[in-house]
């Protein structure tokens, strides 16, 4: 009885639909069309990649299809960008534009805009990073073109400091990082601070002179 009048109540859905898809279908909408409308996505530009760089008097730049060559006092860096950006020179200034109208167009449109960015202003005015040591014994100093760092292992940590960069330690446990490449500059501060974390009892170790180390509560002890 029960299986009787399950199959009755879904015959009875699946003629209402097929009602419903032939009334649309009457109407003017195509048949195969019928319940797989999609929305359009609308890109909008992004309020980061739509502002123009300036270009300091000491800088020149070099564009070649999708490459782009920004030299400076500093040094000089390039860069390609992918086909759903563009970039154009308009009165002393550089537009990064989107030459697609997707959504991944919208999400590299502000990427590339901040990556040109620092480009420009690192090889005119350049980028630091400054790390501090945290701890008993921890010391750092620079010895030829190496980083030698005394983090408590049973050997100091040499790390060789790149030829576009300048590091400088001061009082043995402040350490600066400067030059004109923005993403070596922090790939390098990252790879000094991995030696030694931050520890979240004491807050031990290597971190960024910014950075803010929430501690943790230590065990209680034993009550009496």
């Amino acid at each position: 009885m029960a299986t009787s009048f399950t199959s009755a109540f879904h015959t009875s859905n699946f003629k209402s639909l097929v009602r419903e898809k032939d009334a649309l279908h009457a109407s003017g909408v195509p048949r195969n069309n019928v319940g797989f409308f999609r929305k359009k996505v609308v890109c909008k530009e992004s309020r980061i990649g739509k502002q123009p760089i300036a270009l300091p008097s000491n800088v020149s730049i070099t564009l070649e299809g999708q490459g782009l060559k920004v030299i400076g006092p500093l040094g000089e860096l390039s860069i390609t960008y992918p086909r759903e950006v563009k970039v154009e020179e308009e009165s002393g200034s550089l537009c990064v534009r989107k030459a697609l109208d997707t959504r991944k167009a919208y999400q590299m449109h502000g990427l590339f805009r901040t990556l040109t960015d620092n480009m420009v202003i690192g090889v005119s005015k350049g980028f630091e990073k400054k790390l501090q040591l945290v701890g008993v014994g921890y010391r750092a100093a620079v010895e030829g073109n190496d980083l030698v760092l005394n983090l408590g292992f049973s050997h100091p940590v040499r790390m060789p400091i790149p030829k576009e960069m300048k590091v400088k330690v001061e009082e043995s446990t402040r350490i600066t990082i400067s030059g004109y490449d923005k993403c070596a500059i922090g790939d390098y501060a990252a790879a000094i601070r991995r030696w030694r974390p931050p520890e979240p009892y004491k807050g031990k170790g290597i971190r960024y002179a910014d950075e803010v180390v929430r501690l943790k509560a230590g065990k209680a002890g034993k009550k009496k």
